[in-house]
């Protein structure tokens, strides 16, 4: 019977034999062998994925397995960047497989891995391939690039509809296009806070703290469009370019000190990927701006809650904040904050990075749960009744999460926006 059962490549039973008889291989067989394996597996897929650009550390991996156990993907599936390379090494083709759209870029991987292999810089070059090969593209994803193309945003709404959500706010918010001038801050607003029912629950949250706070900003009104970080990390680079340069025309025609945004996906954008085009500014999370100040703001409202924090992906593992979210939350007055046992550096992925905010009819079909309902799963384990979060993703994808787990009533999700108006005596968030 073969060794595991399994039938095995000829230079693996041979090194199999020669271990069971005690024979001694020499040096040269020893050095050769993993050359051997490769050429009997037939890894022409991992050498041609290798070979694209910036995909070149996919060689690097030794096998030793550390990123496996803090895969999220893993956690609720089978998958994990040395599981990918090991199929790429038996000739399995990652621009054909399913796998090509599990990763969320959280980057988890990389923090533990000895050798650096990068699937931030991998995935979206092997996705960025295969769109231009022409194989198949999930429908929601394909959905969301033409959307983004004609729109300027993912939901595919009317420009003319973005700063709709001031309305609400209760307080003046500067239009830009309609009151121009210099401000000391531009919000750049992005997406979900524009157009999303909770998100604009957030954006009206955050205006009402600004006023108190008499800070001067504006936003771009139905001139903004968004940064395109996730629609780069899901492969769609050209049109990430694209983006990127209707933005930045944009932005040369207004006048402001720094940019601040919610997003943290679109942060990333503008601290990391847009300066490599050469074009640099000034950018900050809302956390950042508001966590510095946050002892100048009057708390009339006890919260009376016991909050636990979720860690943004692309805040905390890519760009090294972890303080300023839970320096405001323990501001708040009536707030016991509780940390879930996978927070800061090894912090559990919501599942929408990536490209995977728009992904969960893929998937679906190869995990056993969403990676938003074991966080929220997670939360709720550490007896609090609120999960605090700071990225505009995260609300309605851990919502939905509370709602299929059956942990409605017990878990309420709040945006820290939300937490801190209410806490100011505001509507804050929704009952």
């Amino acid at each position: 019977m073969p060794i595991g059962g399994q039938k095995q490549p000829p230079v693996v039973r041979e090194l199999a034999s020669a271990v069971l008889d005690g024979v001694e291989l020499s040096a040269e067989w020893n050095r050769q062998f993993e050359t051997r394996v490769i050429e009997d597996y037939d890894s022409s897929p991992l050498f041609e994925l290798a070979a694209l650009t910036e995909a070149e550390s996919i060689e690097w991996c030794y096998g030793c397995g550390r990123c496996v156990p803090v895969c999220p993907v893993d956690v609720v599936g089978e998958y994990g960047p040395r599981k990918v390379h090991r199929k790429l090494q038996t000739g399995i083709n990652l621009l054909d497989d399913p796998d090509l759209w599990l990763c969320t870029t959280c980057g988890n991987c990389l923090r533990v891995c000895p050798k650096q292999v990068d699937m931030i810089k991998i995935m979206p070059a092997a996705r960025e391939a295969a769109m231009a090969q022409g194989k198949e593209v999930p429908a929601e994803l394909q959905g969301v690039f033409e959307s983004t193309f004609k729109y300027g945003n993912a939901l595919g709404q009317s420009p003319r509809k973005r700063p709709a959500w001031t309305k609400g706010a209760g307080v003046p918010v500067r239009d830009l296009t309609k009151e121009p001038g210099r401000v000391e801050y531009l919000l750049y607003v992005e997406d979900y806070w524009a157009y999303h029912p909770r998100g604009n629950d957030a954006a009206q949250a955050f205006a009402r703290i600004m006023h108190r706070l008499g800070i001067d900003y504006g936003i771009l009104g139905h001139e903004e469009k968004t940064l395109g970080d996730s629609q780069r990390l899901a492969g769609e680079k050209g049109l990430f370019e694209m983006l990127m340069e209707q933005v930045v025309e944009t932005l040369d025609r207004f006048e402001f000190g720094a940019i601040v945004t919610p997003d943290p996906h679109g942060f990333n954008a503008l601290a990391k990927i847009y300066p490599k085009y050469g074009h640099e500014f000034n950018v900050l999370h809302y956390t950042q701006l508001l966590a510095p100040r946050i002892g100048e703001l009057e708390f009339t409202t006890p919260l009376d809650m016991r909050v636990t924090f979720h860690d943004p992906c692309y805040l905390g593992r890519h760009n090294g904040e972890y303080d300023a979210p839970r320096q405001i939350l323990e501001a708040l007055p009536g707030l016991e904050l509780v940390e879930m046992m996978r927070c800061r550096e090894n912090g559990y992925c919501c599942g929408g990075g990536g490209g995977g905010m728009w992904l969960d009819g893929h998937t679906v079909n190869h995990t056993s749960e969403r990676l938003s309902e074991r966080r929220v799963r997670e939360a709720a384990e550490t007896g609090a009744n609120v999960l605090a979060v700071c990225c505009p993703y995260e609300v309605s994808r851990f919502e939905d999460g509370v709602k299929s787990t059956g942990l409605d009533g017990q878990l309420k999700v709040r945006d820290l926006a939300e937490l801190v108006d209410q806490a100011l005596g505001g509507p804050g968030a929704v009952s």
